[in-house]
């Protein structure tokens, strides 16, 4: 069975391209969200697999969302994703629980593995993930 996926992010593009990318690698999108608000909603009644998660968002941010979900389900995988020269969010996003994190601009190779990483059952926790930055230049 197909791990579901809920998208996050406040640009409508990039959650079409994530659906896409995850769809393409065969996963189920359970929904997308907007805002922290309406991630945190979305993750209560769905109880997806994976939470892909943009930090910056309007409303409530990425992180803070992180952390609320994480109190409802502390085994939750969440996968941050940020724009460039945003490290001292990305070193938030880890101390919130984020299991990994991607970088815009990220293509499908990247996420397939920063997916596969991320829901390993024998995952060593959320306090090593690594950051997947764009490949080539």
């Amino acid at each position: 069975m197909a791990k579901s996926i809920l998208i996050v992010d406040d640009i409508p593009f990039v959650r079409k391209t994530l659906t896409d990318i995850a769809l393409e690698l065969g996963y189920k999108v359970a929904g997308e969200a907007a805002d922290g608000t309406e991630a945190i909603e979305k993750f209560a009644s769905l109880k997806p697999d994976l939470v892909t998660m943009d930090i910056v968002m309007p409303k409530m941010s990425g992180i803070e969302a992180s952390k609320q979900i994480l109190q409802i389900d502390k085994s939750a995988v969440i996968v941050m994703i940020t724009g460039m020269d945003q490290e001292t969010l990305v070193m938030e996003a880890i101390q919130a629980g984020a299991r990994d994190i991607i970088q815009k601009p990220f293509n499908s190779a990247q996420i397939a593995k920063v997916f596969e990483r991320a829901l390993k059952k024998d995952h060593a926790a959320a306090h090593t993930p690594s950051v997947s930055a764009k490949t080539g230049s």
